[in-house]
């Protein structure tokens, strides 16, 4: 690496540094400020208290790293320009595409390490985070509620147009992995009852992979009439066709943005968004996560130009100049997320184009400055 190449990164790492811990800090504080209290009253230890927030941090990175180097790199570069380095770099006959090769090239190393993060390290956070605040309120309800009334689901409900089938399960233990007065429906190809089967409780077999339905009766409809023509009443059945699994969901209670790509990825696996349009949104989330490194490139292309060109007395300047820029971006992520729920875009579209036009506009922006 030159010189040169070396100077410019230096001088980005030093202030990229010190706004990735100040943005880190940020956020944790108001997680504390949020969440510290609740986890003291369902009994967590101070030790506890530590490997949460352990846990938690990497969570917190997919959002840190696109705004610490953006913010970063409009100080550093700020900073060059105020004290005409730039200028005389470009004075000796240097392009800005020189002058910021190392910054492309950190940019570049940011996307990987996103990317990476995003398929490992982040389902990892987000999921062990979910399951200790859970074990601790489990534990805490354990104390004082029997097994079928701890982590309660109230309601639980799945569409399952692929197959035909709804279900209702009027109350689930995701504890004891139970659920009390199911009811599946099962609808023929023309959406009228085939078959109807109501239980009192019933659980999902993990070694087979199917529903057990306890105390209940299966009622069979008139293929040509649709009326109901027997009613056979069990006190243990198995539906090995019933591989609706609780997990899948409850996953699908949530909001995609709380989700994390494994948690994604297995919902889209079990029930893909082309056999039911309720997932689109969960779709959408899916690849929205996986182009989301690509921003790591825009920041370069859209900070730049700003930060080097103009009076600069003060870094800000830049920082206000190029700001819009990133808010636009975030519109338009927005825009063509709603979009894509309301089944105007596909969800691989809805992803990757507003990534695709600033970036092109990052490009021309780069090009006008040089």
């Amino acid at each position: 690496m030159r010189l040169l190449d070396r100077y410019v990164l230096a001088e980005w790492l030093k202030v990229f540094g010190l706004a990735l811990a100040a943005t880190l800090a940020v956020l944790l504080l108001q997680d504390l400020y949020s969440n510290l209290g609740d986890l003291l009253n369902e009994g967590a230890r101070p030790g506890q208290v530590l490997f949460y927030y352990a846990v938690l941090l990497p969570s917190f990175l997919p959002v840190v790293l696109p705004l610490s180097q953006y913010v970063s790199l409009n100080f550093a570069l700020g900073n060059l320009h105020r004290h005409h380095e730039i200028t005389a770099l470009r004075a000796a006959g240097l392009s800005l595409w020189r002058i910021a090769a190392s910054l492309w090239a950190g940019a570049v190393v940011l996307a990987v390490l996103l990317w990476w993060l995003n398929a490992s390290i982040v389902p990892w956070s987000v999921e062990q985070s979910h399951t200790f605040r859970d074990n601790l309120r489990n534990s805490a309800e354990s104390k004082t509620h029997a097994a079928d009334d701890i982590a309660v689901i109230p309601q639980l409900t799945y569409d399952n147009p692929a197959q035909h089938r709804r279900w209702f399960i009027n109350h689930f233990s995701d504890y004891a992995y139970r659920g009390h007065g199911i009811s599946i429906y099962e609808l023929d190809a023309r959406g009228r009852d085939h078959r109807q089967i109501l239980a009192r409780e019933g659980y999902f077999d993990d070694a087979s992979g199917h529903w057990v339905l306890l105390s209940g009766r299966e009622i069979l409809f008139d293929p040509v009439e649709a009326e109901p023509i027997r009613s056979l009443p069990f006190d243990r059945k198995e539906y090995p066709e019933f591989t609706e699994t609780p997990r899948l969901m409850e996953t699908l209670r949530q909001r995609p943005d709380d989700l994390s790509l494994a948690q994604l990825r297995a919902a889209l696996a079990q029930a893909p968004a082309a056999d039911n349009p309720a997932l689109q949104g969960y779709a959408t989330r899916y690849y929205a996560i996986l182009a989301s490194p690509f921003v790591c490139l825009i920041v370069v292309g859209l900070a730049v130009p700003y930060a080097v060109s103009g009076v600069r007395v003060n870094p800000m300047v830049g920082v206000s100049k190029s700001v819009g820029w990133l808010f636009v971006y975030y519109v338009i992520v927005n825009l063509f997320t709603i979009l894509s729920n309301q089944h105007q875009l596909g969800p691989v579209t809805a992803a990757w184009l507003p990534n695709i036009l600033l970036l092109g506009l990052a490009v021309w922006l780069f090009r006008r400055a040089a």
